[in-house]
């Protein structure tokens, strides 16, 4: 959430003061705990300090607790560094199969692999269901290179994101480039994506492999406007220092940066010449530039984009409208980005503007099923409406029963209690692995009985072939939302939503950046909506009241919803970002566009996907609430420039 950031900003200072007591002060602050779960909560946070003999201390008052696999490995984790393979292992034995012994194997094989103990983690890897940790897969391919395997069309597919990288990419990037599996333009790759994103550091680690000093490595980052001055110099190694900043230049001015490239042109190859217009290309495009296509992209043939750089090429194209590009854009896309519904849903767009109306059709349908945006405007594009599926036979108490049996999902309802959320959800997803669409039904269901919406929803959604919206679509506090949306006339099934996109119903929710509670709403929010509606006794503390903060976030969407000429598309958006954000969005527009081209092209990654989301949501909304289908192309609507009328725009 952004909401009224030019308000005011928020700070979160955490000071944790770690104190060495004696043994019998110790013991005397563990006596003083009303219950066990207060022990455990003591346990897990001494585990997450690292301080093993407290974690050992606390873990020793705990021998008949609900949950021991979380006190034993809270015991065991402090000191995993020191511990024994076999003590390892014994616990991996003990508690196999379960979530919190394959977070256990995840933390080992970090160590393992830091290590280089390649035998023990090649053995222990295969192990690790989950397989979610970046740095695992790049120890992986590591080991795999190490014993001389060919891996490098594999590393060039997972090293696409330099902040992430950590020590186990940065050393393979290191070992393949050393084995001749990664090329100078490899490297080179990697050098451009780490400026883009200003990661310095991984960009340093890449000089001794370019053969470039670290302070040049640095300055075509830090101090790009200088590089460009001094020219391209007349080597291979400062022509590619000079696209790399070329990129750091283009993200406050790629006017500049063009200028720049223009004057030295003749200086360098083609593929050069399209490395640098596609850095100014990306940048112009997260302005919104509109000459961004013509100036820049078309220059850019040929050369080996990011995938942001493809995805951007191809939105702006959408902007302008122009179908022609849009087709040729998608197309040459690496695989999968082509095969993501985003632009399958566009080619097949494209393909229908150009005449093939059967291929058209033919995309339209691989991805109509689809309970998302692009499904339901694929639908749309097929003569249909969004309407809600014919559910299955009703669940009964035999198909729940085992379910509320569960020790899995009865150890995340424990969780949820004692609000430890992270493990609760962690232990909610790794049972419904093993589970069929109809155990995924029953599970939803049990989650809707203990009152975990969020789970009942998440659960829910992960069903195909049989599907109940009922639960992937909840409206809870119905009299609340009614007596809001009613008096401001807008539209409940808007409203949920959004909510479903923010919070997900978790009535106590708060965001990493201070928003609070069902709408999330951020403290500056809150206090200038309670002035301007006249609720003299607000209090910040009644945030999280489920009446207090649908009046505040109803009022508040109303307020930016009219601000931004009735468009959910904007006003959405300017939940998400600000009111200002959406109002630049739309002026840099040279003509009118439907409203999924306005979200497609939002540059905030993080707002995109939130429109999108909210308004795929609000449609399901209505066709619950009004019982007939529904259109989300009407709901998104067409946005034009402010001031412009539609016969007035090119």
């Amino acid at each position: 959430m952004f909401q009224l950031k030019w308000i005011t900003g928020v700070v979160f200072a955490v000071a944790s003061i770690t104190l060495i007591a004696p043994v019998a002060q110790a013991k005397s602050r563990v006596a003083s705990f009303v219950n066990d779960d207060d022990i455990f909560m003591a346990l897990r946070d001494a585990a997450r300090k690292d301080d093993a003999a407290k974690a050992a201390e606390l873990a020793d008052r705990l021998p008949d607790y609900a949950i021991p696999s979380y006190v034993d490995y809270y015991r065991l984790k402090p000191r995993l560094q020191q511990a024994s393979s076999s003590e390892i292992r014994e616990y991996l034995r003990r508690y196999n199969g379960s979530a919190i012994a394959d977070r256990l194997r995840n933390d080992w094989l970090l160590i393992l692999g830091q290590r280089r103990d390649f035998v023990t983690f090649d053995e222990q890897y295969p192990l690790f269901a989950l397989d979610d940790d970046l740095q695992l897969k790049c120890y992986s391919l590591l080991s795999r290179a190490t014993r001389g395997e060919q891996v490098a069309v594999a590393a060039r597919a997972l090293l696409v994101s330099p902040k992430d990288y950590g020590e186990a990419c940065s050393t393979l990037i290191t070992t393949l480039a050393g084995a001749g599996q990664f090329t100078p333009d490899d490297l080179w790759w990697q050098l451009r994506a780490a400026g883009e994103t200003s990661q310095v550091s991984a960009a340093r680690r890449l000089a001794p492999l370019l053969s470039a000093s670290d302070a040049q490595i640095v300055q075509s980052i830090e101090k790009a406007p200088l590089v460009l001055a001094r020219g391209v110099g007349n080597s291979a190694l400062t022509h590619q220092l000079f696209i790399v900043a070329l990129g750091r230049v283009s993200r406050t001015s790629p006017e500049q940066a063009a200028s720049a490239l223009s004057n030295v042109e003749s200086q360098l190859s083609p593929g050069e010449r399209a490395l640098g217009w596609s850095q100014i290309a990306l940048q112009a495009s997260l302005k919104l530039m509109p000459e961004a296509t013509t100036l820049y992209w078309s220059r850019t043939d040929g050369a080996p984009l990011t995938s942001d750089g493809y995805q951007w090429r191809a939105r702006m194209a959408l902007r302008n409208g122009d179908w022609t590009l849009i087709r040729r854009a998608i197309e040459a896309m690496p695989p999968d980005l082509r095969d993501d519904g985003t632009w399958i849903y566009w080619r097949a767009r494209a393909l229908g503007a150009s005449g093939d109306v059967t291929e058209a059709q033919k995309l339209f349908k691989s991805i109509a099923d689809q309970t998302n945006f692009y499904g339901q405007l694929a639908l749309e594009d097929l003569g249909q409406k969004i309407s809600i599926p014919i559910p299955g036979a009703p669940l009964t108490a035999q198909e729940i029963a085992p379910l509320a049996a569960n020790p899995g999902l009865r150890r995340a309802l424990k969780f949820f209690d004692m609000n430890l959320r992270f493990e609760a959800v962690r232990e909610w997803n790794w049972e419904l692995r093993s589970l069929s669409e109809r155990e995924h039904l029953a599970a939803a269901e049990f989650a809707r009985q203990n009152n975990v919406l969020d789970r009942m929803v998440n659960t829910s959604d992960r069903t195909r072939s049989e599907r109940d919206f009922n639960q992937r679509f909840p409206s809870p506090f119905r009299d609340f939302m009614v007596t809001s949306t009613n008096a401001l006339g807008l539209d409940m099934a808007w409203v949920y939503g959004l909510i479903r996109q923010e919070s997900r119903f978790i009535m106590n929710a708060r965001s990493h950046v201070g928003a609070s509670g069902l709408m999330q709403l951020m403290p500056a929010t809150a206090r200038y909506v309670a002035k301007k509606i006249g609720m003299t006794s607000f209090d910040p503390d009644q945030v999280n009241e489920v009446s207090t903060n649908i009046a505040l976030g109803t009022n508040y969407l109303n307020m930016v919803l009219g601000d931004l000429d009735g468009s959910q598309a904007m006003a959405t958006a300017a939940y998400n970002a600000g009111p200002g954000r959406p109002r630049s969005w739309r002026s840099s527009l040279t003509r009118q566009v439907e409203g999924a081209v306005f979200a497609e092209s939002i540059p905030f990654a993080e707002t995109r996907g939130y429109v999108k989301n909210v308004l795929s949501n609000a449609t399901y909304y209505a066709a619950l609430f009004d019982g007939k289908p529904q259109s989300l192309k009407a709901r998104l609507g067409m946005i034009a420039p402010k001031g412009f009328v539609a016969s007035e725009l090119p």
